[in-house]
């Protein structure tokens, strides 16, 4: 077995605590593109999760995603309240560091990929709901979704299918993708959608959630190595790399559309581009991240406009647009381009290598994670009918969920609804 390494632990504790900060940079992302009446309960629906979702994972989340195996699809709870785990006992998932430490890493994943489908609801659903809503996804999807793809024994898998998801493609972006989907399909669309102008209402809040996230996402993917090594700095370099052409490329569909380049633009390419390394960071050349970079802002920008346009979605602040979307590209070509020559313990060669293994593997895992994460938000929506109303009614959704569901107001001093 290998010793604890205390460099490899700090290094996984320091990542824990990036991703954390991803979270409440979400909301200030969210809370930007949001209207200004709204903006509180963009930032609470971020924020209430990090405690919420963080006493679940303690009390059974990482029992259920990372101890036993039930089917393939579900854990057990043998580490309930975190029970039966010594505090200087090695990782089963990595023995160089310590098993708390891998408990709060993964305690971080399971806050932001609950967060991110919050901003497809924006605007429009009851605060209650949404946290009956969270508490309900966390254990219907995400820790199912957590333990198929990572756990032992887990159906998705290097025990089943063995599709290789190195920092949560499938079981944070998808998931929260298509759940973000089906969940603005039941609520409907925000009153005025149609007809009333739409004016985001705070740009810097924009970009310094954008900044946070690009800054946490590196404890997202370098740590997902769990340990202080080449495949650390590898994911550190392919993430790089990728989010600063998702950025590029973004701002270039914009110009050959005839706009002006923007700030916005900029932002949502950087979220594009991280979106879309996330899966293959630890799994492709560096030059590779280059291609999945240039590609995801083109992919995630035309499939936008698809689903707002197009289809008439109210996807209001495009969470299935850019992490639905760009989960998918990523998780695609991560079959096409995984080689064993960067992570010869994880994966075979990719479809541009000549072998269609891992690719059919990458998108049967995908199609897998659609319908766990639709059915599953079906049953979750369900559920919180039992107990309240899905929507606020149309006056509380006019003056704004900030008055109407906190009783607060981001500026105070203004009286505007906007």
């Amino acid at each position: 077995m290998t010793a604890l390494n205390q460099g490899d632990t700090a290094f996984v504790l320091i990542c824990a605590a990036l991703v954390f900060i991803m979270t409440p940079g979400l909301g200030f992302f969210y809370g930007g593109l949001g209207r200004r009446k709204n903006c509180v309960n963009n930032l609470m629906a971020c924020y209430f999760i990090l405690g919420l979702c963080m006493l679940m994972w303690v009390l059974f989340g990482y029992s259920l995603s990372f101890t036993g195996n039930n089917f393939g699809i579900i854990g057990g709870f043998d580490n309930a309240l975190l029970l039966g785990i010594g505090i200087n006992e090695p990782s089963p998932y990595s023995g160089s560091i310590n098993s708390y430490a891998f408990v709060a890493f993964q305690m971080m994943f399971a806050l932001i990929t609950p967060a991110i489908i919050t901003g497809a609801v924006a605007g429009r659903m009851k605060f209650s709901a949404l946290f009956i809503f969270i508490a309900a996804w966390s254990i219907i999807v995400y820790y199912p979704l957590a333990h198929m793809v990572w756990g032992k024994g887990g159906l998705l898998g290097a025990d089943g299918l063995k599709a290789v998801d190195f920092a949560g493609g499938n079981v944070v972006h998808i998931s929260s993708g298509v759940s973000g989907l089906v969940l603005c399909l039941a609520l409907g669309k925000r009153f005025g959608y149609a007809t009333t102008s739409y004016r985001l209402h705070n740009l810097p809040f924009v970009a310094l959630g954008a900044a946070l996230l690009w800054f946490g996402w590196y404890g997202f993917n370098a740590g997902s190595a769990l340990g202080a090594n080449g495949l650390a700095a590898h994911a550190f370099l392919t993430t790089s790399f990728a989010t600063a052409c998702g950025l590029l490329s973004w701002l270039f569909m914009d110009v050959i559309r005839g706009r002006k380049p923007s700030l916005v633009s900029g932002c949502t390419g950087i979220v594009a581009g991280l979106v879309a390394i996330t899966p293959a960071a630890g799994f492709v050349p560096i030059w590779a991240s280059v291609i999945i970079g240039l590609t995801a802002g083109p992919i995630c920008y035309l499939g936008i406009i698809f689903v707002k346009q197009k289809l008439k979605i109210d996807d209001a602040l495009d969470a299935f647009g850019c992490h639905g979307i760009g989960g998918m590209w990523g998780g695609i070509m991560t079959g096409v381009f995984a080689t064993p020559a960067v992570n010869p313990d994880a994966c075979t060669d990719g479809l541009i290598y000549g072998s269609f293994q891992q690719f059919g593997s990458q998108i049967a895992s995908i199609l897998v994670t659609i319908v766990v994460a639709a059915v599953g938000t079906l049953i979750c929506v369900g559920i919180v009918r039992i107990f309240t109303q899905l929507r606020v009614g149309k006056r509380e959704e006019l003056i704004g969920l900030d008055v109407s569901q906190h009783g607060e107001n981001a500026y105070p001093s203004f009286n505007g609804l906007d």
